[in-house]
């Protein structure tokens, strides 16, 4: 593809405030936070806080030992913040400081380490962007809040940070990034008691808020992972407001109501078994589960409903002894693609609360073949043709053209729906969904010129669980009743694909391509 034509698909979509943005910090690079040791006292007002029952995945083994990603590493008595050895995002998480509040992180070792963050922080790179530095914010003050510390130099930095902070918001970003600069800000201004903190992260909350969560209660980057993450913040920021009586405004009511929103997706998104799919970019041991964040809102006292899925693009059915999760939506949200793949019409199955068919996941963001692998077409439960993704994922976190559903059919238990990727092949991919009891029915045809020959395939990957037999034109899962058969198939074939069990943990899986000419009928049963 030529090069020009790509980026203008990329920033056609882009908000006028991020062009600006981005045009800005290339101009005007971001500052260092700048210390304001000259002042004398700073009013601090520590948190009262429930205890949110979300149990933290240990990244501080030891001494100077941490663990981010699947990845282990030991410092030999200097720590250094800069690491830049297993990627940004392995730098980005030692100095978001989660690690601070497990249970295993005791008060003096955790004050070391803030410490000496401090002393190095004119030094530091990656992790003074505002991104980690509203990430690292939060966790200071709670680790403080909760320990009873008194310290004058960390209340110091604190409020150099968050006056960074306030100076370079991630506008040209927008998204989560700037939601996290909203909560960040909130619970600054709570420990702080500033008004201009709070002003902001008020403005930050309503306004992306109301535009980031969908009337399905979806978060519109529409990755379950990300939506755990950004529920798990609004819980949060109800927790402070709650406990720690200040401000008697409109905006407690309104995050309440965007909990509830969220949760109820998340309730309808969860499987029997707990689980919620790893569509576009999420993956296992990052996010807090359902179950723990379901907890800890009931321990803030909040009750939510089911959703009716809608606006996020996805559908659930659950019949019988069948859990269908399909993908009907567009490329979400326009301005912000990165975190979406090429996977329209993708797919999961859950039978008996046992993972089936699943999406691949995700297990980097570095700019590699891996990560454009891990978006492709080819590593989702959908149709390719010509070896081309139906959306045009590159560049770690960009997205050029784009599928667009054309049209959409639905009821109880169908669902049929048409895309235009690949409209510059002459053709109309178009994929229903009927779910039964004991039967899934999965119909794929392609309209367009018929002279063409595009050499379709259709993919199905399998949990590393499942042990898949190729017996004719079926596949039997497990050697149990549970059989694919595939109709006008011209070729079928197992092949092995790397499931993503986490960043940078991968598993030899099985998958079936299933190629065909214009039409594909895939039954999938259970024969009781």
């Amino acid at each position: 593809m030529n090069k020009l034509v790509r980026i203008w698909h990329t920033i056609k979509y882009l908000k006028l405030i991020q062009l600006y943005y981005q045009l800005r910090i290339r101009l005007i690079p971001n500052t260092q936070p700048k210390q304001f040791s000259s002042i004398k006292t700073i009013k601090r007002f520590p948190l009262v806080l429930t205890n949110t029952g979300i149990t933290l995945t240990p990244s501080l083994r030891g001494l100077d030992n941490f663990s981010f990603l699947n990845i282990e590493h030991t410092f030999n008595n200097n720590i250094d913040w800069n690491i830049s050895t297993y990627g940004k995002l392995w730098t980005y998480n030692l100095t978001y400081f989660e690690f601070l509040n497990q249970d295993e992180t005791g008060k003096e070792y955790g004050l070391q380490l803030i410490n000496d963050f401090i002393d190095k922080l004119d030094a530091i790179k990656d992790g003074n962007e505002p991104y980690p530095t509203s990430l690292r914010c939060i966790n200071w003050i709670k680790f403080i809040s909760n320990n009873d510390i008194n310290d004058r130099d960390i209340d110091m930095s604190l409020f150099s940070q968050y006056n960074y902070l306030l100076e370079n918001l991630e506008y040209h970003l927008l998204g989560n990034h700037l939601l996290e600069n909203g909560f960040s800000l909130l619970l600054g201004s709570y420990y702080l008691k500033n008004e201009k903190f709070y002003k902001k992260a008020k403005s930050l909350l309503l306004n992306q808020l109301e535009e980031q969560v969908l009337t399905d209660g979806g978060h519109f980057e529409l990755s379950p992972m990300y939506h755990k993450i950004l529920l798990f913040r609004v819980l949060d920021s109800i927790n402070v407001i709650n406990n720690n009586p200040w401000k008697q405004d409109a905006l407690l009511g309104f995050l309440n109501s965007k909990a509830q929103l969220m949760l109820g997706w998340l309730e309808t998104m969860t499987y029997s078994n707990g689980q919620t799919a790893n569509v576009n970019d999420s993956t296992n041991g990052i996010a807090p589960s359902t179950y723990e964040l379901t907890n800890y809102a009931k321990k803030l006292g909040l009750s939510w409903n089911a959703q009716t899925l809608g606006t996020s693009g996805y559908r659930i059915f659950k019949k019988g002894n069948f859990e269908v999760l399909v993908d009907i939506g567009n490329i979400g949200p326009d301005y912000i693609p990165g975190h979406a793949h090429a996977d329209t019409f993708n797919f999961e199955l859950v039978t008996d609360g046992i993972p089936i068919i699943v999406d691949t996941g995700i297990s980097t963001y570095e700019k590699n073949n891996k990560r454009h692998i891990e978006r492709s077409t080819f590593s989702h439960n959908t149709v390719l043709l010509e070896e081309q993704n139906q959306s045009d994922v590159w560049g770690g976190f960009r997205v050029g053209k784009r599928a667009k559903i054309t049209s959409l059919k639905e009821t109880k238990n169908f669902v049929k729906a048409s895309h235009n990727g690949y409209k510059n092949l002459g053709l109309e991919h178009s994929r229903s969904f009927q779910v039964e009891e004991n039967i899934v029915t999965i119909s794929d045809s392609l309209k367009g010129n018929p002279s063409l020959k595009h050499h379709p395939k259709a993919t199905f990957h399998f949990h590393p669980n499942i042990k898949a037999k190729l017996i004719n034109a079926s596949i039997i899962i497990n050697d149990t009743a549970l059989e694919i058969q595939f109709s006008n198939a011209e070729k079928i074939k197992l092949e092995n694909y790397n499931y993503c069990n986490g960043f940078n943990q991968t598993l030899i899986s099985q998958m079936a391509v299933v190629e065909f000419t214009d039409s594909l009928t895939t039954t999938i049963s259970l024969n009781r």
